[in-house]
């Protein structure tokens, strides 16, 4: 993308006013989508874009800026731009730079790009077909699979170049049924940091469909969720999405640093059940969320959050490192060169526990099962949040009976965490895309079937009898 030598060249520049570090991101980034639409396969889509971050820090002062234009001339002048935002004595000069040598251990074995469009378009038809003529009612039926293929260059006033390589396929699945009763739906959306040998040798697409399809029909009938104070159970794999919203974001040390998070200060101390040990993982091969390096070139690691309850570590960043006086986790990450990196989620999940999800379920006497979690908010602040329960149930005497609709958990990161009592040994992950301050980028969820025996559901259907 840049040859050492120009890298010196807009890394002393940056240096010249004070800055004590310098980094220079370059990326490159191939994008292309295939999507169907009830038998209609619209025009597959496709983008490259390139461009390069700037950040210069002084102590706990950070600026930055992004540019595509990655010439000589382009680099200087937004690296002057920048620079001029220091008034000191320069600290350190770079004379040369060293490769980093990067294992890239999540690498696609069938890449999308040599896949031709025909068998592309074969696969997301075959699916789509499938959930269109699963039943009459089935109103809407949508497949498709989203490419991303990206290549990423670092150089930093440390003296080091780190060159990496990304790619990320995901297919989406999704049915809408209406009748009498309403319009109901039901998505999936599985991927990795790969290829398709995902589709090939790990998930079975056309059995997915099957069941996309049977999710929106059967909601058609459920009656409204009860409401009030009860046990829940939810359920494994982007159940996870729970723990990520209403306790991951706030382990970040871009809320920690600042005091903002209400998990600062309590490393050390037990803030969950006993039960409960968390992790984020960007080491798993081929994580939707993992990466060799994260997007300031630190190695990605397996970090234990909470062990046995007890908060032992939180997600850090370089910059907010500082802040904290810890070194980096390999935590910090980015939507593309446009956006400054700061501390972010991989793969995140509760780890297995000791209990089998019968014994989960058999424990309750009436409460709620709550399947599949979908969309919700959070306030990283006070860990205040709601979840829609996209596929829910009553449990009645400690076995799963009558589907219901409409269910939102409304409650606390610090409250839910304390009271998970019993954890499964199912455990499973999800993908979705987070949205932060440093953009929308790929993560991972997950968890095991879980117990919280009490929580607040909203629902419609009144008290739970």
């Amino acid at each position: 993308m840049i040859s050492k030598k120009l890298a010196l060249e807009v890394l002393n520049a940056g240096l010249a006013t004070g800055a004590d570090f310098v980094e220079i991101y370059l990326e490159e980034i191939e994008n292309y989508g295939l999507r169907v639409e009830n038998g209609k396969t619209q025009s597959p889509s496709s983008s490259t874009t390139y461009g390069a971050g700037i950040r210069l820090l002084n102590g706990f002062n950070s600026v930055y800026g992004s540019t595509n234009d990655i010439s000589k001339k382009g680099l200087l002048k937004l690296t002057n731009t920048l620079a001029a935002s220091f008034r000191e004595e320069r600290k350190l000069t770079v004379d040369s730079i060293t490769k980093v040598r990067v294992k890239k251990t999540h690498a696609a074995k069938i890449s999308g790009k040599d896949i031709p469009v025909e068998k592309k378009i074969e696969l997301v038809k075959e699916t789509n077909e499938i959930i269109k003529s699963y039943s009459p009612k089935i109103v809407q039926a949508v497949t498709g699979v989203i490419e991303e293929r990206r290549v990423i260059k670092i150089f930093n006033s440390d003296g080091k170049e780190i060159n990496d390589a990304r790619e990320h396929t995901r297919f989406v699945l999704m049915a809408v049924a209406a009748d009498e009763n309403g319009i109901e739906s039901a998505f999936e959306g599985p991927g990795l940091q790969g290829g398709y040998e995902y589709f090939e040798d790990v998930i079975d697409l056309k059995e997915m469909a099957k069941s996309v399809a049977e999710a929106a029909l059967s909601a058609l009938v459920a009656k409204p969720a009860p409401s009030g104070k009860m046990p829940v159970v939810i359920g494994n794999g982007f159940g996870g999405v729970i723990f990520h919203e209403a306790c991951g974001h706030a382990l970040e040390a871009s809320s920690v640093a600042k005091g903002f998070s209400v998990f600062t200060g309590k490393e050390g101390q037990q803030i969950a059940n006993p039960v409960v040990t968390a992790i984020d993982d960007g080491t798993i091969t081929n994580g939707w969320g993992s990466v060799n390096y994260d997007d300031e070139g630190t190695p990605g690691k397996k970090n234990v959050l909470i062990k046995d309850g007890i908060l032992t570590s939180y997600m850090i960043d370089s910059f907010n490192g500082r802040r904290m006086g810890k070194a980096s986790t390999g935590s910090s990450r980015r939507e593309n060169y446009r956006y400054e990196p700061t501390s972010r989620m991989t793969n995140t999940y509760i780890d297995n526990g000791t209990s089998t999800p019968e014994e989960i379920i058999a424990s309750v006497k009436l409460g709620l099962y709550a399947k599949s979690l979908g969309g919700g908010s959070v306030n990283p602040a006070t860990g205040a949040f709601n979840f829609a329960a996209n596929e829910a149930y009553i449990i009645r005497d400690g076995k799963i009976a009558e589907q219901v609709k409409g269910a939102t958990l409304i409650g606390s990161g610090a409250e839910i965490i304390q009271n998970i009592d019993m954890v499964g040994n199912d455990l499973k992950r999800g993908q979705g895309m987070c949205g932060a301050s440093s953009g929308s980028i790929q993560a991972d969820v997950g968890q095991p079937t879980i117990r919280v025996r009490e929580i607040t559901v909203g629902g419609s259907g009144g008290s739970l009898k």
